[in-house]
């Protein structure tokens, strides 16, 4: 196929998107601990107050807040103490009266009759049962009303959230002891180089080491993919489309890395279309880097194919913009972090082609946006990928960026 002939990032989206239903991401119920850093796939609502009860942020009496007038050091307020609330019991008929008190524990409920807690530090009994109280306190002080943190159906954490450790205590606050999540994608990685070398091994003369295979399978782990295996195959018709073959059998995605541009041993489209009955898809796309991109679908086994370029930077970029939005989307996860900044340099795009700059960012002075500058880098290199904190899109229709320009740089996960 003529590389001349490319779709858009856009383009290649939705074609993708026309087998969604084949490979839409299973769900599966499971408990909190396993879900932590899964994608929750339902929204979760609370289905009781919390607290449920009036509670005390402190070590101290509960009282009625008028009672204490404008008591101080020097005119404290004096209250008899009438009773205790036992930490994790209910106060029962335990009722504050005028001019009482009752001493309540850090997390106690807070008996009837009272609208404000006073810590300890500021009363000293005295006399066996009587209370020098030395700070005056408004209603509600150190206490949280009930529904105060959350509501009787609140919404606790929304479809698409990545369960963070504060989630899942939300939810176990809530009750909530399984949640659906999404089952994540199974995830093959192969790269193909009569060059390419395991890291574990020093390369020969006109060798280098693999390095796609471990970006993409570590981009893979991070987005909370299972990584089934990664190979590494010499440019071998038959042994690649056995290894394509062989992969679709347990994985829902097939990463393909290297042999997707014209050179002679360039047979990754055609292998591709073997292997998938639905054929290639896309066979190029308008974008730099990754303009030797492949995607194609086996609908027999309901797997995705997805080729990428062979330079590093080319893959992983591709990789993200293709393979991990699309997962993003079907998850209706929220876009990933973004910051504002001013590049530092004037850029010019690829004429006709979706561009990515790498950047670097540093702080800027008080009150401007940081400063973004951008990382170059021949094709093949990885180091300054790895230097970079993101990178910001120049459309196809953009001729660049002039130095001091605003733009978004998409943050690294």
């Amino acid at each position: 196929m003529n590389l001349l002939h490319v779709d858009t990032i856009s383009e290649t989206r939705k074609k993708l998107a026309a087998y969604c239903e084949r490979i839409a991401p299973a769900i599966e119920i499971c408990g909190l601990i396993e879900a932590a850093g899964r994608v929750l796939a339902a929204d979760c609502y609370s289905a009781e107050n919390i607290p449920p009860y009036r509670r005390s942020t402190v070590d101290g009496y509960a009282v009625r807040s008028k009672d204490l007038g404008a008591a101080g050091d020097m005119t404290p307020s004096i209250l008899r103490v009438t009773g205790e609330v036992v930490l994790g019991t209910d106060p029962g008929d335990v009722t504050v009266t005028a001019g009482n008190c009752v001493y309540v524990p850090t997390g106690g409920a807070v008996p009837d009759g009272a609208d404000a807690v006073v810590m300890v530090e500021y009363c000293e009994l005295f006399g066996g049962s009587m209370l020098a109280v030395s700070k005056s306190a408004a209603p509600g002080e150190n206490v949280v009303q009930v529904g105060e943190d959350v509501r009787m159906g609140d919404l606790l954490v929304r479809r698409g959230r990545t369960l963070r450790p504060q989630d899942v205590g939300a939810l176990a606050a809530a009750g909530i002891s399984m949640v659906p999540v999404y089952t994540p994608w199974r995830v093959t990685v192969i790269s193909t180089g009569d060059e390419l070398v395991p890291p574990d091994e020093a390369p020969g003369p006109g060798q280098i080491r693999d390095i796609n295979s471990y970006t993409v399978a570590a981009r893979s782990a991070a987005e909370g993919f299972q990584v089934v295996r990664t190979v590494l195959v010499r440019d071998d018709r038959e042994a690649l489309l056995q290894a394509l073959t062989a992969a679709k059998a347990d994985s829902d995605v097939v990463v393909l890395s290297g042999g997707s541009s014209q050179g002679k041993k360039d047979m990754s489209a055609e292998l591709v279309g073997l292997a998938a009955d639905s054929g290639v898809l896309t066979h190029g796309i308008a974008a730099k880097p990754g303009k030797p991109t492949i995607t194609g679908f086996d609908g027999e086994s309901g797997t995705l194919f997805i080729g990428l370029p062979g330079h590093p930077a080319a893959a992983l970029m591709v990789y993200e913009q293709v393979l991990i939005r699309l997962w993003r989307d079907l998850t209706e996860q929220p876009e990933e972090r973004t910051v504002r900044a001013r590049i530092t340099t004037t850029l010019q795009s690829a004429a006709g082609r979706r561009t990515f700059q790498l950047v670097k960012l540093t702080d800027g002075e008080a009150g401007e946006l940081p400063a973004a500058a951008p990382v170059l880098a021949r094709s093949g290199m990885i180091a300054p990928m790895s230097a970079a904190d993101g990178y910001f899109e120049m459309s196809e229709n953009q001729e660049g960026v002039k130095a001091g320009d605003t733009v978004c740089v998409h943050l690294w996960k």
